[in-house]
């Protein structure tokens, strides 16, 4: 099948297979930093945002999103910067496997609340797991920028 993909502004049109799951063509297009972790849509480290919204993309097939415009974390963009900036410079990342889901996730809040509280924050990303940082200084990363 043929599928029609806007990722990070860049329209691609791909062959793949109807089962074919978005993380592996995205990662096929040379988007690393959407990672494959576990597989069932628990971890959140293949987390992207579909039409604004964060969604995990192994548990997506790509025919589904189809016509979408799909944001990974290498996206050049003024909000993700100073996110990388503020992760940065709280420590907010250790392994760094989980990161650029939580990047995702902390996007698509600030995209909608500028300012979010400490409780906003964690229930907002609590849909990506980090089993390295305890998750303090990714909540102060996100609340700082």
């Amino acid at each position: 099948m043929r599928v029609g993909l806007r990722v990070n502004g860049t329209f691609h049109e791909v062959d793949v297979e109807p089962r074919a799951l978005l993380v592996h063509v995205l990662r096929g297009l040379g988007y690393r930093s959407v990672r494959v972790g576990c597989d069932t849509a628990t971890c959140g480290a293949c987390t992207v945002l579909i039409d604004g919204r964060p969604a995990k993309s192994c548990n997506l097939l790509a025919v589904q999103v189809d016509g979408a415009e799909i944001v990974t974390a290498e996206h050049a963009d003024g909000l993700l910067e100073r996110l990388r900036k503020s992760f940065n410079a709280h420590h907010a990342a250790q392994c760094g496997y989980c990161t650029s889901g939580m990047l995702m996730a902390a996007y698509a809040l600030l995209s909608r609340r500028e300012r979010p509280s400490e409780d906003e924050v964690r229930e907002h990303m609590a849909g990506v797991l980090c089993r390295c940082t305890g998750y303090q200084n990714i909540v102060r990363a996100v609340v700082e920028a």
